[in-house]
């Protein structure tokens, strides 16, 4: 278990235009269901050489028979292994400002890679994060649609709905993009001459969003493309968090559609 000095970092806004969803074909529109989702974060690094089996353990979870709708799992890069030799490409500042906010919240000082938290809450269970869990009343409703492929940019349109009215003045809203099947060739560091491979990648991290007094969002969303990315393998999560103790209170998860 390791421990690390925050950095600084940029948190990046997104803006919401108060819009309701264009129509689309129905492989491209997600909803969430009557009960509330798992939020799975894992905080990895390339440069940490106990994250790998993490990093697996969360792409084992992508095929798993009965998890589709009910586990939305997402892997934050973080940025304070990147100078002890292995600049990771996928981490951010703005990943490792979450970690420590999500551990502030939680009203903990336990912050270390790799970490796994179970909608909000420090996870360290060797079982599958569905185990112990309870059909929960969500406090929201989301609807997320990806729009048809566009020049260089994928289109997000969504509505998010807070139900919970003790959860509506605290509610924030959340918007990733995520990519799946990448790899790594590791050239220093503590996984040095190794090959990783990763799942769930956050590419991209939008919010807080806060909802309107009428507990409702509408947003759209164009995200441009970063060359390399892999369109077949994007996909965004949308979720909502309570603002006051960092608790999900609902995720989605929409894979990409077809070209």
């Amino acid at each position: 278990m390791r421990f690390h000095v925050p950095t600084a970092v940029l948190l990046t806004g997104l803006a919401a235009v108060a819009a309701v969803p264009a129509a689309a074909a129905p492989a491209c529109v997600a909803g969430s269901g009557e009960h509330r989702a798992i939020l799975l974060e894992l905080y990895t690094s390339e440069g940490c050489d106990s994250c790998p089996p993490a990093d697996r353990r969360l792409s084992q979870w992508k095929t798993q028979p009965g998890f589709a709708g009910r586990l939305v799992p997402l892997a934050f890069h973080v940025d304070y292994w990147d100078r002890l030799g292995w600049a990771d490409r996928f981490a951010s500042p703005q990943y490792t400002q979450r970690q420590y906010q999500m551990a502030a919240l939680a009203r903990s000082r336990l912050v270390y890679t790799p970490q796994f938290l179970r909608n909000g809450r420090d996870w360290r269970s060797a079982g599958s994060p569905l185990d112990g869990t309870v059909d929960t009343r969500p406090g929201a409703s989301i609807v997320l649609e990806l729009g048809a492929p566009g020049s260089g940019q994928i289109t997000v349109n969504g509505v998010v709905t807070v139900t919970d009215a003790a959860a509506g003045a605290a509610a924030e809203v959340w918007l990733a993009l995520y990519e799946n099947n990448l790899e790594s060739q590791v050239r220093a560091g503590e996984n040095n001459g190794r090959t990783l491979r990763h799942d769930f990648v956050v590419r991209r991290l939008f919010g807080p969003l806060t909802p309107g007094r009428d507990g409702r969002l509408a947003l759209r969303q164009e995200i441009a493309l970063e060359p390399g990315w892999k369109r077949a393998d994007l996909g965004i999560v949308a979720f909502v968090q309570d603002k006051s103790s960092g608790e999900i209170v609902q995720a989605l998860q929409r894979h990409a559609c077809p070209a």
